[in-house]
């Protein structure tokens, strides 16, 4: 399956005419700092950095649909009436979007459909602009001073649609998380991870073994704020054999493990998402160097260089 999907995998200069805007006669709202709009396309599915406010709602679409259609989170009345999973960081985020061009409404008419997305908050702009969504939950200002040298990413908001939650959607996400975080010289990814559930009690377990398996040294330690911090029962960490660990994993959080990501400590129970979050921290030097190989695309090694 990787091969044939490096097979299918085609950058911008392969159809040209895809980098247009997706909806054309709006009003540009982003600037891509040198990167085009549209990253590769595998078959009728488009990777792209979205550039106008139709775009973005379109990516909000998508996360009100998994998010509180599906998952059960609590919408506010503004979210609730417009159907959009509304957040004030949307604003000053960069917002990568898969869109499937072979999409036919229910009309019978062909027409770009958001099926994936993911949010990417850089740390000059997260200062600029009072600091970063996940120091919501957890206190990163220490890990941010210890790594002074380092330039943070954060990823988050990142949701499949379900009729496209297949392998080939997620994939494409990470490629163009990685030509972002080459293009912007990104040193460290961190960001929010969910398990289903705001009651921690059934993830003690996994919790417990997540904190033994992937739990950062010193220099990478993160901690919960103290008002949302979950309690983990390191104890716990014998009762789950890694392959039935990762088993129970989402697919989001078991591609980190994969990668080599670390985790954090401590969780914290996120009851208007209805999820128990844990937080990830994905140095670059350390990512396992089979996923870079495979994620890396001609173009963007070609921009690097440039």
């Amino acid at each position: 399956m990787y091969k044939a999907a490096t097979r299918a995998w085609r950058t911008t200069r392969d159809f040209m005419p895809q980098t247009i805007a997706l909806f054309p006669g709006a009003k540009p709202v982003r600037d891509l700092q040198g990167l085009p709009a549209s990253l590769g396309r595998i078959g009728a599915l488009e990777l792209r950095l979205a550039t106008h406010k139709r775009d973005i709602r379109k990516a909000q679409k998508l996360r009100f649909k998994v998010f509180y259609e599906e998952g059960g989170a609590m919408a506010d009345a503004r979210s609730a009436l417009t159907r959009r999973d509304l957040c004030a960081f949307d604003r000053i985020c960069d917002h990568l979007i898969v869109v499937d061009h072979d999409f036919v409404n229910r009309f019978g008419r062909r027409k770009p459909k958001v099926v994936g997305c993911y949010r990417l908050l850089r740390q000059d702009v997260a200062q600029r602009h009072g600091g970063f969504y996940s120091a919501s939950e957890f206190d990163i200002a220490p890990l941010l001073e210890r790594h002074t040298d380092k330039n943070f990413l954060e990823l988050g908001r990142s949701c499949v649609h379900k009729e496209w939650r297949a392998k080939r959607v997620l994939e494409l996400l990470w490629r163009g998380i990685w030509t972002y975080v080459r293009h912007h010289r990104v040193d460290v990814m961190i960001g929010c991870a969910s398990l289903p559930g705001a009651d921690p009690e059934p993830h003690a377990s996994t919790l417990a073994w997540l904190s033994a398996a992937a739990s950062p040294d010193d220099l990478w330690a993160t901690r919960a704020l103290p008002s949302r911090r979950i309690a983990i029962d390191a104890t716990q960490a014998t009762e789950l054999e890694p392959r039935k660990a990762m088993a129970k994993l989402p697919p989001l959080l078991k591609g980190y493990i994969r990668v080599g990501a670390k985790i954090g400590a401590e969780a914290v129970s996120d009851r208007q998402f209805g999820t128990t979050d844990v937080f990830i921290i994905m140095p670059v030097a350390e990512i396992d160097p089979r996923y870079i190989t495979y994620f890396s695309t001609p173009e963007s090694e070609a921009r690097l260089a440039a």
